[in-house]
């Protein structure tokens, strides 16, 4: 997958990209990604979504519940592991 950076975007097209970004409830990356494919007649969507659509609502809202609770101890830091 390739990538490109744009330069010298002026004040006006940036301010525009984050209003319509937000209007659409997309990131400006995937706002730009759209418009460029739209303008080049190529199908506009998100490749990677599909990616991981068999994951999606597999959990009951109590098993979140278990896993989250189950991981509570992995973000507690404790001062002793870092002592030298």
């Amino acid at each position: 997958m390739a990538s490109i950076t744009i330069h010298d975007i002026d004040a006006v097209l940036s301010e525009r990209l984050t209003d319509e970004s937000r209007r659409r409830n997309r990131s400006k990356n995937q706002l730009i990604k759209e418009i460029l494919s739209k303008e080049m007649g190529l199908p506009v969507g998100v490749s990677y979504a599909d990616d991981y659509r068999e994951f999606c609502g597999v959990w009951t809202v109590a098993e979140t519940a278990e896993f989250a609770e189950s991981q509570k101890a992995l973000s507690r830091v404790d001062p002793e592991d870092w002592r030298e």
